[in-house]
């Protein structure tokens, strides 16, 4: 290869190297002419094959040549960056001076907006709160609330029984904190409320198979009846209005005798009868009754001595009670555009 050749060499890549329009295109020219496979370095390799005269000088021309290409390149390479910096810069620049974009900020689910106003209610008018734990033994969950073998709660439709755990299931109401509050209190007077969740093989418009209840006992001496009927219609009427209408009819529970169910006239068809409220005008809020003698002696109290009375509802049915919603399962299904009806609403 001549001087003349390294000068046509010279003058090909520079044209290359100035089309090259972005880093891309600018790699590619330093792989096209300076790569191993490259037209210098087969230069360079094919100076063996030269006269001797020709070599040093041959070889000294390509090495410059190498060498004033490499600096062009990095020149290149240098000056594209820093235009794309440039143009970054300016099309994603940041305006400082603009407000921020405000976070989305959640608000109480309306389970446990009733669930704190139905404990502020209870606590007002006396009782503490205890809790207890979701697996519970079978003997405290029914024989110890008075619940026999027979008893069709206890069949496999109604409760979760845990299968590789023999006398174990999935609580089906909170009354078995009641026994444990009353063991670990006896023989003391007693005021508290169980609330927490509760499991059942149920699922229908007013059903879920997993809901929460807040059940509430109390337990001491010379406590009657009038005593369950005043604390009733109170907490009643603090939570659904002095006007409600309200009514207490015998019922039966194996846990209290006598027992007795709290209605309050159907917010959705004022009396007129709907399928929540089954046709009736009457929705049932919660069941109670005098503790049976069974149960207080299970809970450590002399029933010759000591009386109760004890009462549970679902927190479920009273937020939609409280809040208007007539289908129990819209609380579960995590509907962004139900639950935001209710951020701002009182607790």
């Amino acid at each position: 290869m001549a001087a003349g050749s390294v000068g046509e060499l010279r003058r090909q890549a520079l044209e290359a190297i100035d089309a090259a329009m972005d880093l891309e295109a600018v790699q590619a020219a330093r792989t096209t002419w300076l790569g191993r496979k490259g037209p210098i370095v087969d230069a360079l390799r094919s100076i063996k094959d030269r006269p001797p005269e020709e070599r040093r000088d041959l070889g000294l021309e390509l090495n410059r040549l190498r060498d004033e290409l490499e600096a062009i390149l990095s020149e290149r390479e240098g000056s594209l960056e820093e235009e794309n910096l440039r143009r970054r810069l300016v099309d994603e620049r940041v305006d400082v001076t603009l407000p921020g974009r405000p976070r989305a900020i959640g608000g109480p689910h309306p389970l446990r907006m009733a669930e704190a106003e139905l404990v502020r209610v209870l606590r007002k008018i006396g009782f503490s709160i205890v809790e207890g734990p979701e697996v519970e033994s079978e003997y405290l969950n029914f024989e110890a609330l008075n619940i026999p073998e027979d008893h069709p709660a206890r069949e496999m439709q109604d409760t979760f029984y845990l299968r590789d755990l023999p006398g174990l299931l999935l609580r089906t109401h909170t009354s078995p904190v009641q026994v444990r509050a009353m063991r670990a209190s006896a023989p003391n007077p007693l005021r508290v409320i169980c609330p927490g969740r509760v499991y059942r093989r149920d699922d229908d418009v007013t059903h879920s198979p997993v809901f929460h209840q807040i059940e509430g006992l109390a337990v001491g001496e010379g406590i009657g009846m009038h005593h369950l009927k005043a604390t009733l219609y109170e907490f009643a009427r603090q939570l659904f209005g002095a006007d409600v209408p309200l009514r207490l009819r015998p019922s039966y529970f194996p846990f209290t005798e006598p027992s007795t169910e709290l209605d309050v006239g159907c917010p959705f068809c004022h009396g007129q009868g709907c399928r929540v409220c089954k046709g009736s005008g009457w929705i049932e809020v919660l069941g109670s009754g005098m503790v049976h003698p069974h149960v207080l002696r299970e809970g450590g109290y002399d029933p010759e001595r000591f009386t109760g009375f004890a009462f549970g509802l679902g927190i479920e049915r009273t937020a939609m009670l409280r809040y208007g919603i007539d289908d129990v399962r819209l609380l579960y299904l995590g509907d962004l555009r139900f639950l935001t009806q209710f951020q701002g609403s009182e607790a």
